[in-house]
């Protein structure tokens, strides 16, 4: 048994899950809309779902947690709340990508656009096909303008967008020239039922390992690119800024 979350948009999503054979088994997928944060919704919510299976949180097999991209303070929010439940209770921790997520929620076979907002006018594009309950990655997640998303549909006729940038950037999209049946209604954001169907936990796992988890952010934050404010002496966190 095993919990996952993802808070890289404005919803959080919880599922408690068991294996079941080869497959997995939802005990309760909780979902958290504004107007409540996240902030303060956790970690109380862990523990309510925990309290309502019985479910001590010491006998977890392991949690998982959505890396992005998206919102950077709901990342951190999400992330730094499994770290601090796992080394509490000495649990595994893996990750998996929210963007990724997402697709899987989509139909199988064409190209799917998962999109999510990064902020104003600049998405988050992940490019995956889905199959089965797993995805490929057709090409690392990038960010971009909706000028940019609309013209790498243009290029990829048979290519659908979902995710949770759709309720705002649609109308925009569609302007830009995307068929309205190439976007689609859901999912409006990434669910921790999908994301513990990608990610797979490590047989072991150091507190280096745990402590160097970060979340995938595609792009520096403005604070970072503030000539204002220049790094601070040390080494570069390329993890979180990774390429693929």
């Amino acid at each position: 048994m095993f919990l996952a979350l993802d808070t890289s948009t404005l919803t959080l999503s919880l599922a408690l899950m068991e294996r079941e054979g080869e497959g997995l088994r939802v005990l309760e997928h909780l979902v958290v809309a504004p107007p409540r944060k996240q902030s303060e919704a956790l970690p109380g919510v862990v523990g309510e779902v925990l309290a309502r299976h019985g479910v001590k949180l010491g006998a977890l097999e392991g949690l998982v947690i959505g890396l992005g991209p998206g919102s950077f303070t709901g990342l951190r929010i999400g992330l730094s709340c499994m770290k601090g439940l796992a080394y509490a209770a000495r649990l595994k921790v893996a990750g998996a990508s929210s963007l990724a997520a997402v697709a899987l929620e989509g139909p199988e076979g064409p190209p799917l656009f998962a999109l999510a907002v990064a902020r104003k006018d600049d998405l988050y594009l992940g490019r995956y096909r889905r199959t089965g309950l797993g995805v490929e990655a057709l090409g690392p997640e990038e960010a971009m303008s909706p000028e940019e998303v609309a013209q790498r549909m243009a290029a990829e006729p048979e290519a659908l967008a979902l995710g949770p940038a759709l309720p705002e950037y649609r109308a925009a999209l569609e302007r830009l020239g995307v068929a309205p049946s190439r976007l689609l209604a859901a999912p409006t954001f990434p669910s921790a039922v999908a994301l513990a169907h990608l990610a797979r936990l490590p047989e072991a796992q150091s507190l280096e390992a745990l402590f160097a988890l970060e979340p995938h952010y595609v792009r520096a934050s403005a604070p970072e690119l503030n000539p204002k404010f220049p790094p601070l002496p040390g080494p570069v966190p390329t993890a979180r800024l990774k390429e693929d």
